[in-house]
């Protein structure tokens, strides 16, 4: 447990020095999205009678839930590639499962602050949509399960290069069809098939389903679950190898 809490407040210390800069971070991409997409569209796309903004926001809480969580792989691997911290977590009395379980729960923590972003900005945009807990558990487990790959990953790269391409050939696809900016329905069967595979497709109709006021499927929910835990699985594993 004091493993745990070791790792956890370590990120916490320089998430707190560098916690201006991160939340600027990230508010641009989401205020960029709701400007030159919410606005542009205006009131011309609607889905299932909402305006596109309403159908935006939370497509945004979904792809940064995951794209925050994630983005703990590049602290790790500057960690590991600049500073040698990794060598001293081997060195140090931390079991694999408290050094993947603070990582972890560090990447939900980022992910939880760009969340908050975005509601502020639904705010500001005049969006009013629910805000409930089935919409904070699909986000929490979207964010568990991409914390936990981004451990898994960031063991495995041998570079700070290669995880930029990971981001690039994982994580940025998986954003834009993902179900976040256009509804998965309106693809072709064999299309929904496909993205039916990524656990954003999911994350984004529970998320969406709940923002909505519905009670969503268990379905998406069991998922993230399932996905999250392999990832967490895999994430043991691979630190595990990196010990060694």
């Amino acid at each position: 447990m004091q493993g745990f809490i070791a790792v956890y407040l370590r990120e916490m210390r320089i998430l707190k020095r560098r916690f201006w800069r991160q939340l600027a971070g990230m508010a641009v991409s989401p205020l960029l999205y709701l400007i030159a997409l919410g606005y542009a569209m205006g009131g011309a796309a609607r889905f299932d009678g909402r305006s596109y903004l309403e159908f935006l926001i939370p497509g945004l809480i979904a792809m940064s839930s995951m794209t925050q969580s994630f983005g703990i792989a590049t602290d790790i691997n500057v960690a590991r590639f600049y500073w040698y911290i990794f060598e001293e977590f081997q060195a140090a009395p931390i079991g694999n499962v408290a050094y993947v379980a603070g990582e972890v729960l560090a990447g939900m923590t980022r992910a939880l602050m760009a969340i908050a972003v975005i509601l502020v900005l639904s705010l500001l945009f005049g969006v009013r949509l629910h805000y409930g807990p089935w919409l904070w558990l699909a986000a929490l487990l979207n964010s568990f399960a991409f914390a936990a790959l981004a451990v898994a990953l960031a063991m495995l790269v041998k570079s700070h290069a290669d995880q930029s391409m990971l981001t690039s050939f994982v994580i940025t696809p998986m954003a834009f069809l993902g179900g976040t900016f256009f509804p998965v329905e309106r693809l072709p069967q064999w299309a929904q098939k496909m993205l039916a595979v990524l656990p954003l497709t999911h994350a984004s109709e529970a998320i969406r389903g709940a923002a909505f006021g519905e009670t969503p499927g268990v379905w998406p929910y069991l998922i993230l679950v399932a996905v999250g835990v392999a990832f967490f699985v895999l994430a043991l594993g691979t630190v595990n190898q990196a010990r060694d």
